[in-house]
């Protein structure tokens, strides 16, 4: 067989030609070489803090290493990081777990497509409001469900309402994915919001899949609260976190995910046969990050809030641009609803693909197109930066659409 003719492609399955490449992570590459090449690019495309991990995590992880903990663990997790993450869940999230209902694995990715596989197949739906995680339509996608997707509006503060979600609701819904707060949106939903949706649940046989992996980067009064609390619905609800976002740990790949036995030993029986268990030095720097002094984590928060403060006055005297003042995480979803339609430098933007693609080729400031999180009128910009490069970003976002 001739290699100029062999088309390889035609025999990659469905499930993976279904699927999307990471935006983000396409931003994020196209960013990096941009300023290898010397160009001065400012990147609010990344989803991860800008911080180091804290010094007595590091150094749990370098004690690790020279104590020689560098060996296969138990496929679920060390017992000390399954109490820690007990310990964490009840200290911060107000819900008790059993360690047998706890899976540590690498990263909040995997805990997340471990949980859609365990739980969909051919001809399931899962409803996902928008704007999502880019990579929630794509799990349900690569376990042959079919995403249903809920759009939501800056009015709405880009949240789901209930009588949204009864109407998405059809004889093959199987699962909800709920992500408070919100990457990229920031939104969080209140308890009242969060207890009117899961009674539409209720009655019915329909898990919850709850994202919470920025639950302790919050601000102002609405706090995050877990559907996991909601006692009427307990048993099918499962939570996903991890260290990355409060701890500034995305490199170590740390995630738990907590729910049902029975959940959390397909997503076990799952992990034997794909990966084993999450790194074993990364698992004691984890325990040292849930154990150790949280203090850090309110001087981060800190900082994050002046930082979204900033952006969202900014952003909103950029004329063409509305930003909703976000109360999660560290990202801000502002419309470019008022930019599309119009050229400049001779470019016209059409959607926000074409908005942030001229961010970061003809101005050095990389972000991330709505269109990867289902909102096409919008930019999703991180403020993991210093308040330094977050000025000159906005200098150069104003200048580029005056």
């Amino acid at each position: 067989m001739s290699t100029n003719t062999f088309k390889g492609e035609k025999y990659l399955t469905r499930r993976v030609l279904s699927m999307q490449e990471s935006q983000t992570m396409k931003i994020t590459g196209l960013a990096k070489q941009m300023k290898a090449e010397g160009k001065d690019i400012i990147s609010l495309s990344a989803g991860e803090p800008d911080f180091p991990t804290p010094d007595f995590v590091a150094q749990a992880g370098i004690d690790a290493i020279r104590k020689g903990f560098t060996r296969y663990t138990a496929n679920a997790g060390i017992p000390e990081l399954k109490k820690a993450v007990v310990e964490k869940f009840r200290r911060d999230n107000g819900i008790d777990f059993s360690p047998e209902e706890i899976i540590i694995s690498n990263g909040g990715k995997q805990t997340l497509a471990n949980a859609i596989l365990s739980l969909c197949e051919e001809g399931d739906e899962v409803i996902i409001p928008a704007p999502f995680w880019v990579s929630f339509p794509e799990m349900a996608r690569l376990a042959g469900a079919e995403p249903v997707i809920v759009p939501t509006t800056l009015e709405s503060e880009y949240k789901m309402v209930p009588e949204q979600l009864e109407a998405a609701i059809t004889e093959k819904t199987k699962v909800l994915i709920l992500n408070s707060p919100s990457n990229p949106s920031g939104a969080v939903y209140s308890e009242n919001e969060v207890r009117a949706l899961m009674a539409v649940l209720e009655e019915r046989e329909i898990f919850v899949i709850s994202d919470e992996m920025y639950d302790q980067i919050v601000y102002g009064s609405v706090k995050p609260f877990s559907p996991a609390r909601v006692e009427g619905i307990r048993d099918r609800v499962i939570v996903s976190n991890g260290v990355s976002k409060t701890y500034a740990m995305t490199g170590w790949r740390i995630g738990f995910l907590a729910g049902p036995k029975w959940l959390i030993d397909a997503c076990g029986k799952i992990q034997s046969q794909t990966t084993s268990n999450a790194n074993s030095i990364a698992q004691m720097a984890a325990v040292a990050a849930l154990t150790g002094d949280q203090r850090i984590i309110e001087e981060r928060r800190a900082e994050f809030e002046k930082r979204r403060d900033y952006m969202y006055k900014a952003l909103n005297d950029i004329p063409g641009i509305t930003a909703a003042m976000p109360d999660g995480a560290f990202y801000i979803f502002p419309s470019i609803a008022g930019l599309l339609g119009k050229t400049f430098n001779g470019k016209t933007m059409t959607c926000s693909a074409d908005v942030a693609q001229y961010l970061l080729v003809d101005h050095y400031v990389a972000t991330v197109p709505g269109e990867a999180f289902g909102a096409p009128e919008n930019l999703r910009l991180s403020y993991a930066a210093s308040i330094g490069e977050l000025e000159k970003a906005v200098s150069r976002i104003s200048k580029a659409f005056a």
